[in-house]
């Protein structure tokens, strides 16, 4: 008989979930979000996370104060406020933009959030986002991660019909939209480490209402 020696580590990553202290993928690996959570919960004398706080999520908030504003007719605009979290792609009429449009939100809502590892070192793949806090089911708020051939395209979770997600992000027809994209192409949803999870569905829209597209630019 043999026993797999991730499983220790993995019931108390189990355990550290279910009271609201993010571990990160649940792998029976011990790495640096594991021994943050454990921390976390000492610090909180082995109670359970707080509940996420009432109103608007902070990182959506920022996203919608972006919200139509074009590559190329708000250029200048568009580049300051992607500088504002200190670092930048650049000019986003000459750069796919939706992985910095997500960095600033997150960043600038949330400035205590890790970016590790290659997400840390380029948010600007929007694979690299399937790295982002932890794993979740589409919910209102989450990062929603989309393959795009060989590459992909990253976005905020604000709706869903019963084929299509409703995805507020950058880089979608040029300009900070909401965009219907396919379930059939989506990676990954992920949610902030450092802001407890809110476990709502996502709401129904109405097909119809925003453009679908296959290939956000």
């Amino acid at each position: 008989m043999t026993t797999d020696t991730r499983d220790p580590i993995r019931l108390i990553q189990n355990g550290l979930q279910q009271l609201g202290h993010a571990p990160g993928t649940i792998d029976g690996l011990w790495g640096s979000r594991t021994a943050r959570a454990i921390k976390a919960l000492l610090a909180a004398n082995g109670r359970a996370a707080s509940q996420a706080p009432l109103g608007p999520l902070p990182w959506i908030t920022e996203a919608k104060s972006a919200f139509g504003r074009h590559e190329a007719r708000d250029r200048s605009w568009l580049m300051d406020w992607l500088k504002r979290d200190g670092r930048s792609l650049g000019d986003p009429s000459k750069n796919p933009w939706c992985g910095d449009f997500v960095e600033t939100c997150i960043r600038m809502g949330l400035p205590d959030e890790p970016l590790l590892g290659a997400l840390g070192i380029n948010p600007y793949w929007a694979r690299n986002w399937l790295l982002f806090g932890q794993a979740v089911q589409p919910v209102t708020g989450a990062v929603l991660v989309f393959a795009r051939g060989s590459g992909g395209h990253v976005g905020f979770a604000i709706g869903q019909d019963d084929t299509h997600f409703y995805v507020l992000g950058g880089n979608q027809s040029d300009a900070v939209t909401i965009a219907r994209i396919a379930k059939s192409r989506l990676l990954g949803a992920r949610w902030p480490a450092t802001f407890p999870p809110r476990p709502q569905r996502l709401p129904t829209m109405r097909p119809g209402e925003y453009l679908a597209t296959t290939n956000e630019i």
